[in-house]
């Protein structure tokens, strides 16, 4: 018997939601004292990014605003759950499906911050070549 093919829709769907619980549960990791610091460090980063009403190179930028969400944030993510022990990324996960998505200001903040640095670092570049 052949199961009938799921509509590519469905499957994006699903996907979706469970990348979003996925970057919930590296929310909750960063938090969680039982797991590793370098899996903190890592998750606090990546859910921090991902939870961020900023990105760090907006959309509108031809290509490359887009191809931090389509590669830079879902690469983070795996590599992320793989730091994560499973049996605990299992119960943050489970965790993760009950609470609402937060907004990371502390994420923006950093962008901004790197976004002044990038600034000032070209207003430097381009003072010295007077």
């Amino acid at each position: 018997m052949t199961r009938a093919p799921i509509p590519l829709l469905s499957r994006l769907k699903d996907w979706a939601s469970r990348f979003v619980r996925n970057v919930l549960a590296l929310w909750l990791a960063a938090r969680d004292r039982r797991v590793p610091w370098a899996a903190r460090l890592m998750a606090l980063l990546v859910a921090g990014y991902a939870l961020s009403p900023i990105d760090l190179i907006p959309d509108f930028v031809p290509v490359l605003g887009l191809l931090d969400d389509l590669l830079l944030v879902p690469g983070g993510v795996w590599f992320a759950l793989r730091l994560v022990p499973t049996p605990l990324m299992a119960e943050l996960r489970e965790q993760a499906s009950r609470i609402a998505r937060p907004r990371s200001s502390a994420g923006a903040a950093i962008i901004v911050l790197i976004w002044l640095a990038a600034a000032v670092a070209a207003w430097a570049y381009l003072s010295a070549l007077r």
